[in-house]
Formats: structure tokens, sequence, C-alpha cells
């Protein structure tokens, strides 16, 4: 072979290296996509905000999972009374004021009374002096008596001190009758309690003028008006498509806007016999059954109330709250019940544990009132995706 060919033979390690090195600049790249994937798949995951809607851990109770309808209406006293007086006069002496607890026939008002008290003394004595008459005509029938009966004076003598004795005794009669009304007058100066209760507000002060039918200028009838506490209950309209669904004695839940925290047993008394026209309606009437509320405070007349009609009574342990959230806020992680609570824009993987199911709700234990969590968490949902809420 020629030395020329052989020298063609030889390796160009120059090409190699050049070949080499082109292989090796696409590494780099080549690495680059693929962070680039796992990036994006990681953005995809937890770096994409996610848009949700939230509900907020509440309080439920189990009676409302037997409540047949809901009706409001206020807290009204079955027996309340303005109390007044037959008299007319000024007030001298108010012995109440509003929130006093007053007893049947307790003085609580009295009106001047000088006049009337007047004439009372002038009956009395005038029975005084009846009384004198008829003992001066007893003493002057028995005389005569005994005169005509041994015929000393004439039969109409006798009959003369006869007459004189029944007009004695008429007029002592007569007197009493007197004195009664005198008293009758001076009773009604005095105003009285008519039952056991409450003094709810004050309607005149000293030195207005009471009369019975408040005609004259600046005048005042009622003195104050005042409700027996023990026969509070809760007037609520009902309508009259769901009349069908209570009935007397029917079980009920109060709750009382004041006390918002704290539910009281009711029971249906009563229905009023007739349907309000303008309103579609009908009154019906709920007793307390319990009414303790507790730290020194009381139901009061005309407090705002809520009324659940409940299609059975409810165990007295069933009837503090419970903590609930909306069913379609759990979801399913790994085999296990969680929600997903969001916290300065993030969702958070929260374990529960579900309980008793109260309509839409479920008890829940794991989370604490005023928790938001996410409601209806799609799959694609995980610890630590950003979400922004939906706006409402």
């Amino acid at each position: 072979m020629s030395a020329d060919k052989i020298s063609q033979l030889k390796i160009d390690r120059n090409a190699l290296l050049a070949s080499g090195n082109g292989r090796r600049r696409w590494w780099p790249w080549l690495a680059i996509g693929a962070l680039v994937l796992v990036l994006a798949g990681l953005n995809y995951r937890f770096g994409g905000e996610i848009s949700v809607d939230t509900v907020g851990v509440s309080t439920a109770y189990p009676y409302q999972a037997v409540t047949l309808l809901n009706a409001s209406g206020y807290v009204v006293a079955q027996r309340k009374a303005a109390v007044a007086t037959k008299a007319t006069g000024r007030l001298e002496w108010l012995g109440v004021q509003e929130g006093s607890v007053v007893k049947t026939g307790q003085v609580i008002a009295r009106l001047e009374s000088q006049d009337v008290r007047s004439v009372a003394m002038q009956a009395t004595a005038s029975i005084d002096s009846a009384r004198a008459e008829l003992k001066d005509a007893e003493v002057a029938l028995t005389r005569a008596e005994d005169l005509a009966q041994k015929k000393f004076i004439a039969v109409s003598s006798l009959d003369s001190a006869r007459a004189r004795f029944d007009k004695a005794r008429a007029g002592l009669s007569m007197a009493r009758a007197n004195l009664r009304s005198a008293q009758v007058a001076v009773d009604q100066t005095q105003i009285r309690a008519p039952f056991d209760g409450v003094v709810l507000t004050k309607n005149a002060n000293v030195g207005d003028i009471v009369t019975p039918f408040s005609q004259a200028a600046d005048s005042k009838g009622a003195v104050v008006s005042m409700a027996d506490m023990l026969t509070l209950e809760v007037e609520a309209d009902v309508s009259e498509a769901n009349l069908a669904k209570i009935k007397v004695g029917q079980p009920c839940e109060i709750a009382l806007d004041a006390f918002p925290e704290q539910r009281f047993r009711g029971e249906v008394s009563r229905l009023v016999p007739t349907v309000d026209r303008g309103k579609a309606s009908v009154m019906t009437k709920v007793r307390f059954v319990d009414r303790t509320v507790g730290n020194g405070v009381d139901i009061l007349p005309e407090m705002s109330a809520k009324v659940a009609f409940l299609s059975q009574a409810v165990p007295l342990e069933s009837r503090r709250p419970r903590l609930v959230v909306h069913a379609d806020a759990i979801a399913q992680r790994e085999g296990r019940s969680v929600v997903f609570l969001v916290a300065d824009g993030v969702a958070r993987v929260q374990p529960v544990t579900p309980g008793a199911k109260i309509g839409d709700l479920i008890e829940i234990s794991g989370l604490k009132l005023g928790d938001k969590v996410i409601l209806k968490p799609s799959e694609k949902l995980h610890d630590g995706s950003k979400v922004s809420l939906v706006a409402k």
C-alpha cells in the first residue's frame, strides 16, 4: 500500500472531539425541559389558584330534623291589666315602679281622699245617733206596752210608740248603709293590684288627675299596667295553608332573639278560631313548658320569638346545640373524612369525624365554631392549594 493511502486511513481525532462536544450541548437542554415539565405539573397541582365557595361551621339542634314548620311571633302575657279606679281624683301616692313585683290586693297607689273620708266620718256619727234614737224608741215602746196592758193609755199611743221604734230601727239600717257606701268611696281611692304580677309600665305620676274614662284634659285613665309573668306564652301566626300540620298539645321548640343560644320547650295550647283575612293566617298560642333562663334574667313580654312545630317531642339530651357543617363540605382523602379550611388564601386539610345528620347538615368534631371550610372540594384540591373565593 502506498504511503498516501496509509495516511488516508488515519483516525481524525479532531472530528471525534467535535462530534462529542455536539452531543454534550444537548444534555443541558434536555434537563431544562424536564424541569419545566415538573414545574408545570407542580404549578398545576399547587400553584394555580382554584376558585372555591366556602361555608361556615355553625350550630344546629337535633329537633330541626323533626320540624314540620316554623313561625314567628311575640311573647305575650295571657293575664294582664291596666290598673285604674272607679274614683276620680288627684294621685297623691304611688308605691310601685316598672319591674315591681306585687301581690293580689296590695295597695299600689292612692288618690286624695279627704272629702270621701269626711263623708265616711259623718256616716259613722249618723250610726251613733241612730243607735241612740233606736234605744230611746225601744224604751218608750216597752213603757207603752206596760201601760197599755194596765189600760192606762189608749191603743193609739201604743201604736205611736211602736211606729217610732220601727222608724228608729230603719234609721239605723240606713245609717249603716250610708257608712258602707262611704267606706266603698274611700276604698276606691286606694288602687290595688288585681292579681300577683309585675308592673310593666307606669302611666301616671304623683299630682296627675286620675279618672276612670280619662276624658278630662291631661288626665290619666290607668295608673300602671301589669302582667302575670306565669301566664307568658307565644303568639305566632301560622299560614292558613299549614294549618293541618298543627294541633293542640303538639310539642314545640321556642327560640327567643334575646337568648339565641338557648331553646325552650313549648306546647300548642290553643288556636284562635278565626282566620286573619289580610294575612291568611291563624293566631296560634304556644305555652312555655319550661322557661328557665338563669343569670338573673327572665323572659319578658313583647320579646321576639320563633316557634318550631315538631312531629314528636325531643328528649332532653337531644336539645343541646351540636357543631355542624354542610354535608357537601366533607371529602374523602386517603380513606379518611376531611374538610378543607381556608387560611390566608391557602387550603389546609383538616381530618374530621362526622356524626349524626341533621337535614343537610352533619354533626362534626375536629372543628370550631366559625371556621370557614370549602364547599364541594374538587379532586385537584390538596393541602396547600392556592384558592380564591367565588364572588357572591
